[in-house]
């Protein structure tokens, strides 16, 4: 059985965000459905971006689970890199902005953007 991954952006501690990631073990449940322990989370939130959306460099506000319901969204570094999120897809966004830092868009927070051609739909789960 494949492990369930938790993609994390997070904020290093060079103050810039990346993307690391580490498996979920799934140690509840029965062989024919298995599950992880209940993680915390205390609201839903849902998002629509129309095609062509792209946002300026910022972080998060707080720790949240992203889902890609429908449509592709890509996610850009400081460093040049991105990765893209499909349907199904998801990823863990702290990248929030460092204790007593003042942001800096040369150094803190990623960008995100719509890709393809069908709007962007996803759900943030606030934890």
């Amino acid at each position: 059985m494949h492990p369930f991954y938790k993609v994390e952006l997070f904020t290093d501690s060079d103050g810039r965000a990346r993307f690391r990631e580490e498996a979920i073990v799934l140690t509840e449940g029965t062989p024919a459905a298995r599950l992880s322990p209940v993680l915390p989370a205390n609201g839903l939130q849902l998002r629509q971006s129309p095609v062509g959306f792209r946002s300026d460099f910022h972080c998060t506000a707080s720790p949240q689970w992203l889902f890609v319901l429908s449509g592709q969204m890509e996610i850009g570094l400081q460093d040049g890199s991105s990765r893209t999120f499909g349907p199904g897809e998801h990823f863990y966004s702290a990248d929030t902005l460092p204790a007593g830092a003042t942001f800096d868009a040369r150094v803190h927070g990623h960008w995100s953007r719509q890709v393809g051609d069908e709007p962007l739909v996803t759900a943030f789960v606030k934890v």
